[in-house]
């Protein structure tokens, strides 16, 4: 079996790659004058058994995915591990005309098998043709927390949709957990209904799939100061971390970190033994 890392990707492919004791394909990608992406698998995978892993945060790592599958057609298997899986939040159609791009890149992805983790909507697993699983990096985060030294930590969903991961977080490492009501007003503010919690002088992990502009984390770090909370950590499956999000969430007191489903310096913990435990 042969691990190939998409751009990226690289150190979490390296990571699979050695908690399922197998070989790294060596990798490479430029881009041309024009801006296309060129991509070569540089190893013979011809007769191998192959594990492509590559996020798709944005359009060209897309194409990059789409890219290593091809290369790797003289493989006997190919199995595809999408950490993140872009564009899963576009899984419906609001207006008439609008794309459900979620389903539109799903697919052109073509491999024996197919892996994500956490991905937004559970529906868009059935938009790919392959057999596809989705993995869960909750015990992951409730292993992370439990590290912390927390004093006496509760974890937070900041709305309904975090309610299931929260729990599931939570009851990874027998922990306390509740969640807040969220309205959304524009894609960068939200308000969230005050709640009575118990938080007073506790420490607080708000969890959620993914983190964004970090305005719903914002929000409810303040309801959550209102309620007397302590340090307040800010943890999701996967950090997109727009704009100046990282920026706002710490200049507000709030720490924040992820899994390296997208790699960044927030990324504190990896999946690559939940990929591993499911792709042997």
């Amino acid at each position: 079996m042969k691990v190939v890392a998409g751009r990226a990707s690289a150190v979490l492919g390296s990571r699979v790659a050695d908690v399922i004791e197998a070989d790294l394909a060596l990798t490479e990608f430029a881009l041309f004058p024009d801006a296309e992406l060129y991509t070569r698998v540089v190893d013979d995978l011809v007769g191998d058994e192959v594990v492509i892993v590559q996020s798709t945060p944005t359009d060209t790592d897309f194409i990059c995915l789409l890219q290593l599958i091809d290369a790797c057609e003289g493989a006997s298997r190919i199995s595809v591990v999408i950490p993140y899986f872009g564009y899963a939040r576009q899984d419906k159609r609001f207006k008439m005309g609008e794309a459900v791009t979620a389903r539109a890149l799903a697919g052109t992805v073509e491999a024996d098998r197919i892996f994500t983790i956490n991905i937004h909507d559970q529906n868009v697993i059935n938009y790919f043709k392959s057999k596809a699983c989705d993995l869960d990096a909750a015990p992951v985060i409730g292993s992370y927390i439990s590290s912390l030294n927390l004093k006496n930590p509760v974890v937070i969903a900041p709305d309904d949709g975090a309610k299931e991961l929260a729990k599931a977080v939570a009851s990874e490492e027998g922990l306390s957990w509740n969640w807040l009501k969220k309205k959304r007003i524009d894609a960068d503010t939200v308000v969230i209904d005050d709640k009575d919690l118990d938080v007073e002088g506790r420490d607080v992990v708000i969890v959620d799939d993914i983190i964004s502009s970090g305005g719903t984390i914002m929000e409810a770090a303040r309801i959550l100061k209102q309620n007397g909370a302590g340090a307040i950590y800010a943890g999701c499956v996967h950090g997109v971390f727009v704009k100046n999000a990282i920026l706002r969430l710490k200049k507000a007191g709030i720490i924040p970190f992820s899994t390296d489903t997208i790699e960044s310096i927030t990324s504190s913990m990896s999946v690559a033994e939940c990929i591993g435990a499911s792709i042997i």
